[in-house]
């Protein structure tokens, strides 16, 4: 049994060694190049969308720690099994280790942006990582007498600590390094001075409440990045290319001289539940993506512009949105964007660059992080989620929240002010209606809307009863057109039904 336990505690402790090892190594050459971050990033990509709504809606922006530590905890228990493998037959530790490497080559090349120096991490991750199993392991044979066992401890406690001691050392590098990474691309980041926009976002209009905008700490984030990119703007460019008649590119640079539009935009994720937080309003800097389609040509038939992240994401876009958007008073044109709410971009959405498409879901129409937009057709390619079988024409649907009360609130008799927002991007809203119970619809209050491309707050003033209560929301948008009441999930092209809150009343 202790022969045993050793065998697997050396195979975790060498596997341990091994991985940090290649994520050193990942650090310099590419961090998304990583044994742990590859087979995450792979693992994300098999995931059904369902799963990954499941994922989104339960743990929020946890689900990213949680997947690394899946990973993490999965390879210890294989590794645990091959030290155990290896203290049999000598050779199952080095087969094993090998099939483990060759398992983080595979994620690594996958990659949508992979090079042939991304499969080096996952080598040295098992080189190391076999070298240690065989020098850790005693040779097979019969176990060592009583008069034994005490230089088999003080071997054991020797080598494990140093074993331990070179792990450690191995992820603190790793960690540093990312730091400098890091903190490069901060400072890149800190460098830039936005340009006054030609055309200002006019300003809020008078009866607008606080937290209409939401604050770039507070702004949701759904993406596949496990490593957030960090780009340097120096080496950054934007290419125009595809059924163009003039491909061009842009250095960072040249687009902050570029004609820059400002404009408060409400940007929502098509993971969103009914009543769901994954949607913020912000304003927006940025050069008009249609402008920028014109200057290159669009050819005849390219109906769907693909947008890529600097780690390989796709985003596929009606060219017709793009083109038409902000053409219908009150609507905001299609932006490269390249600051949010008066600073540049923040790392996690998508710095230097960012594409944002108002009245179609983020997956559809917001690619962050950008460096390519390609004219293509939808009949020609599928975009990344596209091809997990979400829609791949997305427009937003129409919507409310109840902000407060929260559920299962408990109130005081008497006057209760029920709050929360409402879009329909595009066309506008026209009217709130709030339900008590099944008592009739009331009309809420609107305050101010901006402009048809944000959402709108409402309030109403609800006498409350003692007693347990359900409240209800509902939008008519300026078509007349009543929000839905039927059931839909995030999948494949955005929730709907109405929200609702239980609360207490005392």
């Amino acid at each position: 049994m202790r022969r045993a336990l050793w065998s697997c505690y050396a195979g975790v402790v060498c596997a341990a060694i091994g991985v940090s090892t290649g994520q050193v190594v990942a650090a310099v050459i590419n961090p998304e190049s990583g044994p742990v971050y590859a087979v995450g990033a792979m693992t994300v990509d098999a995931t059904p969308a369902r799963v990954k709504d499941f994922a989104v809606r339960t743990a929020g922006t946890y689900d990213k720690p949680l997947l690394l530590a899946g990973v993490v905890v999965l390879l210890a228990a294989v590794a645990a099994l091959l030290g155990l493998a290896a203290a049999q037959r000598r050779w199952a530790g080095p087969a094993g280790m090998a099939a483990l490497g060759a398992i983080g080559v595979a994620a690594a090349l996958t990659r949508p942006s992979a090079s042939l120096a991304d499969a080096v991490p996952a080598l040295v991750s098992a080189a190391v990582a076999t070298a240690a199993l065989l020098l850790m392991l005693r040779p097979p044979g019969a176990p060592p007498d009583a008069s034994q066992r005490p230089r088999l401890l003080d071997r054991r406690a020797f080598v494990g600590g140093v074993a331990l001691a070179v792990a450690g050392v191995a992820a603190a590098g790793a960690t540093g390094t990312s730091r400098v990474a890091g903190r490069a691309a901060a400072r890149s980041r800190d460098g830039v001075r936005l340009p006054r926009p030609t055309r200002p976002a006019p300003a809020l209009p008078t009866g607008v409440e606080p937290g209409f905008v939401t604050s770039n700490a507070d702004f949701y984030r759904v993406d596949t990045a496990l490593t957030v990119p960090r780009v340097d703007v120096d080496r950054w460019t934007l290419t125009v290319r595809g059924m163009v008649d003039r491909p061009f590119e842009l250095s960072f640079d040249e687009l902050l001289r570029e004609p820059m539009i400002e404009q408060y935009v409400t940007l929502n994720c098509v993971s969103n539940e009914v009543g769901g937080p994954y949607i913020g309003t912000a304003k927006w800097l940025g050069v008009s993506l249609a402008e920028l389609l014109r200057r290159a040509g669009v050819q005849a038939g390219a109906d769907q512009i693909v947008a890529r992240s600097v780690d390989g994401m796709t985003i596929g876009t009606p060219t017709a949105t793009v083109l038409d958007s902000g053409t219908t008073p009150g609507t905001q044109p299609a932006l490269i964007c390249v600051g949010m709410n008066d600073e540049p971009l923040p790392l996690d959405h998508g710095f230097p660059a960012r594409m944002l498409t108002s009245g179609v879901y983020g997956y559809a129409g917001s690619c962050k992080w950008i460096t390519e937009i390609e004219l293509s057709t939808f009949g020609d390619f599928d975009a990344y989620w596209v091809r997990r079988g979400y829609a791949a024409q997305a427009p937003v649907k129409t919507s409310s929240r109840i902000d407060r009360p929260g559920p299962f609130a408990r109130l005081a008799a008497g006057r209760v002010v029920v709050a929360g927002v409402a879009w329909a991007q595009g066309t506008g809203i026209s009217a709130v209606e709030i339900q008590v119970d099944d008592d009739a619809w009331r009309p809420a209050t609107l305050r101010p809307e901006p402009n048809l491309d944000t959402w709108v707050q409402w309030t109403y003033l609800w006498q409350a009863a003692p007693g347990s209560h359900t409240l209800r929301v509902r939008a008519v948008d300026r078509t007349g057109t009543v929000q839905t009441g039927e059931r839909a999930q995030p999948f494949p092209n955005g929730a709907t039904g109405w929200h609702s809150v239980a609360v207490t009343v005392t």
